[in-house]
């Protein structure tokens, strides 16, 4: 125990806990919109106590997890079973791929039932999603969408906090680390989750642009399980969506929503300046006048 305290503070330990923390903090974003849209199907009462109880089963089951695929890492890489070429379609399925592709493929459906939820309803304000679930399936779903998005993560912290026997040559990961990691990304995850959420409710005209997120996240997995099983459509590989690609487009979509959101509020501004009788360029000189002050 005590040379496991030793490795957690040391000077090379700390600098890989705090890199940790920060890919927890990156990655926990579309995680934190998962459980918000989740979280709504139960009311809006029982709402923070599913983000609560989720989060932290979700925490403890990814400290079990990150114990096991530490051990067991290399059956994760074993084919369980192989799809052979036939010119139209083939594959080498593992259960990493096969768990990341289902997971990606389930939260593209999520992302596109609501967003043609939000298309349908009539009354949009007063709007909390679907079909309503009780506060049990609600937390199912939230820890078993969090142990989708661990796999990535996991091995990703994987990839960072390992020792290598420079004698033997045999590779160590620091286990106590990427779990204190976890622990701490968790109790962050349950105190801005609420924040989140209640973020969302007051400005709907970002809900939808957190579920186009949400939908490319979906996307970014079922090419990374794709490329995992090594799939081919027509000998054609399907290669995985780099994650400096996905930040990319994540930007450009939330600077394009940001822009778009405030230059209607204008037009909204000027039409009903107009409507009031207003001399139209002095409505529109008004209306840019208002938007500037707001904001």
């Amino acid at each position: 125990m005590s040379a496991m305290i030793a490795e957690v503070f040391s000077v090379s330990g700390f600098f890989t806990l705090l890199m940790l923390l920060l890919l927890q903090a990156v990655l926990g974003f579309d995680n934190l919109l998962y459980i918000s849209i989740e979280s709504k199907r139960v009311g809006e009462v029982d709402a923070p106590r599913v983000r609560r109880w989720g989060i932290g089963l979700a925490m403890l089951f990814r400290v079990v997890l990150l114990v096991l695929i530490v051990n067991l890492f290399g059956l994760l890489a074993n084919p369980l079973f192989a799809i052979p070429t036939n010119g139209f379609f083939e594959g080498e399925f593992t259960l990493q791929a096969m768990v990341t592709l289902a997971g990606g493929a389930f939260i593209i459906y999520t992302a596109i039932k609501e967003i043609s939820h939000l298309l349908t309803v009539k009354h949009i304000e007063h709007s909390e999603g679907g079909k309503t679930k009780s506060v049990s399936q609600a937390i199912m779903m939230i820890v078993a969408m969090n142990l989708v998005f661990s796999f990535d993560s996991i091995l990703s912290a994987m990839a960072i906090a390992n020792t290598k026997d420079p004698a033997s040559g045999v590779v160590e990961y620091q286990v106590w680390i990427m779990a204190i990691a976890i622990i701490a990304s968790g109790i962050l995850m349950m105190l801005m989750a609420d924040y989140v959420a209640e973020f969302l409710k007051k400005n709907r005209m970002y809900e939808v642009l957190g579920l186009f997120i949400l939908f490319l996240v979906g996307v970014l997995l079922v090419t990374e399980g794709a490329h995992l099983a090594h799939m081919k459509i027509f000998t054609f590989p399907i290669d995985a969506m780099s994650k400096p690609t996905f930040y990319l487009v994540i930007g450009v979509l939330v600077i394009t929503d940001i822009i778009s959101t405030n230059y209607q509020k204008r037009l909204w501004a000027q039409k009903e300046a107009e409507i009031l009788g207003e001399n139209p360029e002095a409505a529109a000189v008004a209306a840019v006048d208002e938007h500037m002050a707001k904001h």
